[in-house]
């Protein structure tokens, strides 16, 4: 491959435009956020634990009530609130299926790993809302927008 002159030729900067202004997306946007926030965006990830006063849709009801209450007065609420339910109502699948998984096996060693991975990751979420972080779960289905 030969070079040709104008490839050898530095180019003039000073003749070329700046380029346009990057607008900042939603998320780059940072908006003061309360302690309030920060302490309802925490609870939203921390109420599924009242999965241990109702088994089973306790993960789900928690979280709800919190979003329900307060997503409509407080944007970072919202957003975790839906992250919570979406990661709550994807483990509860998961842990269906290996349900019935155990029938060949299979569920007896991935009922304990979800049940980590949620208790794992329950606990970051709700550190990094304290923290007024947007976090998002791995491995969730966005089932609610």
């Amino acid at each position: 491959m030969e070079n040709t002159p104008e490839e050898n030729t530095p180019q003039e900067t000073s003749h070329r435009e700046a380029p346009p202004p990057v607008e900042p997306t939603a998320a780059a946007q940072t908006t003061e956020l309360t302690k309030d926030d920060k302490l309802f965006g925490m609870l939203c990830h921390l109420t599924a634990f009242a999965c241990f006063i109702i088994p089973g849709v306790g993960m789900i009801l928690g979280p709800l009530v919190i979003w329900l209450i307060k997503k409509n007065e407080m944007p970072f609420v919202d957003d975790q609130g839906k992250e919570a339910l979406n990661f709550n109502i994807t483990v509860l699948n998961a842990s269906f299926v290996s349900f019935l998984l155990l029938a060949i096996g299979i569920g007896i060693i991935l009922l304990p790993v979800v049940g980590i991975f949620w208790l794992i990751f329950t606990i970051i979420a709700s550190m990094k809302a304290n923290e007024g972080v947007y976090y998002r779960y791995p491995v969730t289905l966005r089932i609610i927008k």
